[in-house]
């Protein structure tokens, strides 16, 4: 839902522009994404203007986005989007909104990965770089980078609702999907420090361009806490027989119990993600179309990589200098 009272239009947008940044004003401005939490619209070639519009919480995102990414982004070897204006509430529009740098590609649920060995290794460079010890006052996750314990409740209820929805018709697969979330969930805890997380790791959110990634987008729920939870990517993005790659391509390999949490973080997500597809297929308010079939194929990857038994399996690690300490 739009902010109330509120419709986005160009006219809006170079209206706030003016008033407040009037030298980007005449610049070339065309709508780019509505996404889950904000309006992307693109400013010329190089900048992008992002508006909260269907959530309350777009607006404390964008602004911990200004706060912490531009110091964060120069150490990234993929580009992100980086705050370069802020734009204050005003009566045309009574919300934060930025101007950020913009990003090419093309988001990863249109245009997957075709050059899996590449992207893992453009993958595994990113999140080394980004999973550095974060300060004390970097913000908490809403609900990233924690124990997957408390999340138990809502990954049933989102199992139940799949497999109401005819989404999950096989019982073993539903079988193997609750004992790699049990695995995960009874996995030793990270023992290292928290570290910065992109915290939201999905198909819409990193941009493809010949095959591979090219940047990464929507640092709104940047946060601190377990690697665990951005590993997911692994299975989320990737396609079949580039994990192994995505592992070994770090400095230091991620552990056996690491891995069996970024498990559980990938079928929660792609469990949410599925639903959300399905939701857009119905033609629900919120609903993505294009997330059902990367999420498809991504719990299809975290079931065939479970052992008989339930047990899911962990490729013995090589152990090298890094970020990711022991914690079997």
């Amino acid at each position: 839902m739009d902010t109330p009272g509120t419709e986005i239009t160009a006219d809006l947008v170079r209206g706030l522009l003016r008033a407040q940044h009037p030298d980007l004003a005449e610049r070339p401005l065309r709508l780019g994404a509505r996404g889950w939490d904000n309006q992307l619209w693109r400013l010329g070639d190089d900048l992008a203007v992002r508006l909260p519009w269907a959530t309350r919480t777009a607006d404390a995102l964008l602004l911990k986005e200004h706060t912490w990414l531009p110091a964060l982004a120069p150490g990234l070897p993929l580009p992100v989007p980086v705050p370069q204006r802020l734009g204050a509430p005003s009566e045309a529009f009574p919300r934060p909104w930025l101007v950020t740098t913009w990003v090419p590609g093309t988001p990863a649920d249109q245009a997957p990965v075709t050059r899996g060995p590449k992207a893992a290794e453009a993958l595994a460079a990113f999140l080394t770089a980004l999973h550095r010890p974060a300060p004390d006052d970097a913000p908490a996750g809403r609900d990233r980078g924690g124990e997957l314990a408390p999340l138990a409740g809502r990954f049933e209820a989102g199992l139940t609702e799949a497999v109401g929805l005819g989404l999950l018709p096989d019982p073993a697969t539903v079988r193997a999907v609750r004992s790699v979330w049990a695995d995960a969930a009874a996995a030793p805890p990270w023992p290292g420090p928290a570290v910065w997380l992109h915290g939201d790791l999905h198909p819409a959110n990193v941009l493809t361009a010949d095959g591979t990634f090219c940047g990464v987008i929507d640092f709104g729920d940047l946060c601190a806490g377990d690697p665990a939870c951005d590993l997911a990517a692994g299975w989320t993005l990737l396609p079949d027989g580039a994990l192994d790659r995505f592992h070994a391509a770090f400095r230091t390999a991620p552990d056996p119990a690491t891995l069996r949490r970024a498990r559980g973080w990938a079928v929660f997500r792609a469990l949410g993600c599925l639903l959300i597809g399905e939701a857009g297929r119905r033609g629900r308010p919120g609903g993505k179309t294009g997330w059902g079939p990367p999420a498809r194929a991504a719990l299809r990857r975290i079931v065939s990589s479970a052992r008989p038994g339930g047990r899911p399996a962990a490729r013995p690690p090589t152990r090298a200098r890094g970020a990711y300490p022991s914690n079997r």
